[in-house]
């Protein structure tokens, strides 16, 4: 684990709701928020705009409904009743499937060819990694809690992810109180807030991600949802099972939506290290189908993308168009 844990490290440091195009179809031609109220979807979800910014050609997105005011909208002609548009007029983009990534030959095209809805790389943009899917960003760890880093996410999307396996050695590495002494400045940001994601435990009464949530709730801090990372050692049918047991223990523990937003099979202490192709092939289509049906289910993310180097073993596309047997599997979740 210590390679890959190292990439992320390395990516977190350096770079340091998908779009909605159809508003124009209700007149909104402008990225402004006004006093109005939301333009929700029927499915629940509402217009938001990217990191609350009112400049002019700022990105528009659906995302879930807050009271943040850059849901707040103004139509022309409108009242203050709160407008709800039809799914087929304004559809609710993205899907529950994403990636994490770091940068490899391809990547944009991988991420469109997989039907990722969204993608992130451990980093607070993706300038040197575009791609058609939602960037969602990170703030890895207490280094990258800058003036210009929160700015920085704010025109990123309305989404943050919060600090990295803070309870793991060559990751975030922080202890509970650092994390929520600095989290006020995450939420100063308007954005919506995913939970420190932890390498393991989150169900674990007196855990780091157990202690961080109470501290969270005495202090009054905005947690809106839980991230989580899991990787199982057990190449066998009882995998995805056992999986789907620890993202639901999490769940009814805080009741809150859960991110997981690295998963698979790999054994860090013992051999092999890997599953055979007909091994993860298995689960990740067995994975897949019970992360697509749980409701409180949010969204979810292979750990990971690139299938070059060492990681070609676990990885989805070797480049744009190439996907491994894995990522062929990957591909087709969720449809």
């Amino acid at each position: 684990m210590s390679v890959l844990r190292t990439r992320r490290r390395i990516l977190a440091v350096a770079i340091s709701g998908t779009v909605v195009t159809a508003l124009g179809l209700l007149g909104v031609t402008t990225a402004m928020a006004a006093d109005a109220g939301p333009i929700r979807s029927s499915g629940g979800r509402c217009v938001d705009v990217a990191g609350a910014n009112s400049t002019n050609g700022t990105r528009l997105q659906i995302g879930t409904c807050t009271t943040s005011p850059s849901q707040s909208w103004q139509l022309p002609g409108a009242t203050s009743t709160p407008t709800t548009v039809p799914a087929t007029t304004v559809p609710v983009g993205g899907t529950k499937k994403g990636v994490s990534t770091w940068e490899f030959p391809g990547v944009g095209g991988a991420v469109r060819d997989v039907g990722a809805g969204w993608y992130y790389n451990w980093g607070t943009d993706n300038d040197k990694m575009p791609a058609s899917a939602e960037f969602v960003p990170m703030i890895w760890d207490e280094n990258v809690v800058t003036a210009a880093n929160l700015a920085k996410v704010k025109t990123e999307g309305t989404t943050l992810l919060g600090f990295n396996e803070p309870d793991l050695d060559g990751q975030a590495e922080m202890d509970v109180r650092q994390a929520l002494d600095l989290w006020p400045q995450l939420q100063a940001t308007g954005m919506r807030l995913g939970s420190p994601a932890v390498a393991y435990g989150g169900d674990t009464p007196g855990g780091w991600l157990d202690q961080f949530m109470k501290g969270a709730e005495e202090r009054k801090l905005k947690v809106d949802f839980i991230t989580l990372h899991w990787y199982g050692s057990d190449f066998s049918d009882a995998a995805s099972g056992q999986f789907m047991g620890y993202v639901k223990a999490v769940h009814d523990r805080y009741q809150k939506p859960i991110w997981v937003t690295e998963y698979g099979l790999m054994n860090f202490t013992g051999t092999p290290r890997f599953p055979t192709t007909a091994q993860i092939t298995a689960f990740i289509r067995n994975s897949t189908a019970q992360l697509q049906a749980a409701p409180y289910v949010e969204r979810y993310a292979w750990f990971s993308l690139p299938a070059v180097g060492d990681s070609v073993d676990y990885g989805l596309y070797r480049d744009a168009t190439t996907p491994t047997e894995a990522g062929k599997a990957y591909r087709a979740a969720g449809s």
